[in-house]
């Protein structure tokens, strides 16, 4: 029996082209709408039965995957699941939260009960299974992050690439010329985890662009190996002058750790973080990139939303709707210049 990805093969479009076509969600193209017509007549695909009859039952619900191992916590998961909520409710959605680590099953159990719209997934990986099974099963979702395997998913995320692009071109503007970049954890970026690849890619860029000695250590998400990694990295000489962190998760152990070194910050260490959540930062006004939480969790709650086929106004003649959030550095901090001149 022929599925929706064969038929995108014969048009050769994205599945959620397929899907857009036969619902009629999206405005597409005359040619590509005859080649999809031509392609379903050609394969005899049928959409499943129990796919029209979900959508046909509304529950006015959205599901939040967000995989989590119990007992650990990560405060910009909070923040973005009480946004996403705030989000939905706008929509007259609500949210419902699915913390499986094996986020396929999870998947699997929305579709299979109808007991949400649509799905948001966070935490996606470069090639992550939850795409490929919510194709299979024609479920509707929007992603919180950027999506390079499967272009044809709705996405929004904060540009990781030029985030930390800017953040080390800014350090060395300032008069930095030996900086540490503390990427995303090595477990991030071994389950390849968008915003771990892209801010990798946005240290190499920053590092071809400027004459700053630059060093990139991946954090982890021990404290104990933080702390250590912290310390060989922070203890060489000529020491660094600069800090750029991607990984805030630990950021108060971070903090402890250079108070530990006997280095104070600003005036022996500079310190500037991508990413961060105003609420993490202890009343600290440190030089940063914010993430931009609000914007974030309403865009992918339209993108979910659009996708089921309801509104899509704010992302008309983009097919499938992506929106990648250009970084800014947060106003009213600046990175001081090192305390003694680099040599």
């Amino acid at each position: 029996m022929a599925t929706i990805k064969d038929v995108a093969e014969r048009a050769g479009v994205a599945p959620s082209t397929v899907s857009y076509v036969l619902s009629g969600s999206r405005k597409i193209s005359d040619e590509t709408r005859r080649a999809v017509r031509a392609a379903v007549e050609e394969l005899g695909y049928h959409p499943r039965a129990s796919a029209r009859s979900l959508r046909s039952a509304r529950t006015r619900v959205l599901a939040l995957a967000v995989p989590r191992v119990s007992g650990k916590s990560r405060g910009a998961d909070g923040t973005f699941a009480i946004d996403i909520s705030d989000a939905a409710r706008g929509h007259g959605h609500d949210e419902v939260l699915i913390t499986d680590l094996d986020g396929v099953a999870g998947m699997r159990r929305v579709a299979g009960s109808g007991m949400a719209d649509a799905a948001v997934l966070m935490a996606v990986e470069e090639e992550d299974p939850r795409i490929a099974a919510l194709r299979e099963l024609e479920f509707p979702a929007a992603l919180l992050a950027g999506s390079e395997s499967d272009p044809g998913m709705p996405w929004v995320d904060l540009d990781w690439e030029a985030a930390v692009a800017l953040a080390l071109r800014e350090t060395a503007a300032a008069g930095h010329r030996r900086i540490v970049f503390l990427s995303s954890a090595d477990h991030e970026i071994d389950s390849r985890r968008g915003y771990a690849l892209h801010g990798l890619r946005g240290a190499r860029l920053a590092a071809a662009e400027t004459t700053a000695e630059l060093r990139t250590v991946p954090s982890s998400g021990d404290p104990e190996e933080l702390g250590r990694r912290l310390r060989e990295v922070l203890s060489v000489r000529p020491a660094p002058t600069a800090l750029v962190v991607q990984h805030l998760i630990l950021l108060p152990h971070l903090l402890d750790e250079i108070t530990a070194l006997g280095l104070r910050v600003p005036e022996d260490l500079a310190l500037v973080l991508v990413g961060s959540i105003p609420d993490d930062l202890g009343g600290r006004r440190l030089p940063r990139i914010e993430l931009p939480v609000a914007e974030m969790s309403a865009a992918v709650v339209r993108l979910a939303i659009g996708a089921i086929g309801a509104d899509t106004s704010d992302t008309a003649g983009e097919h499938p709707p992506h929106r990648l959030i250009s970084p800014r550095m947060a106003t009213g901090c600046v990175i001081g210049p090192p305390s003694e001149p680099s040599s």
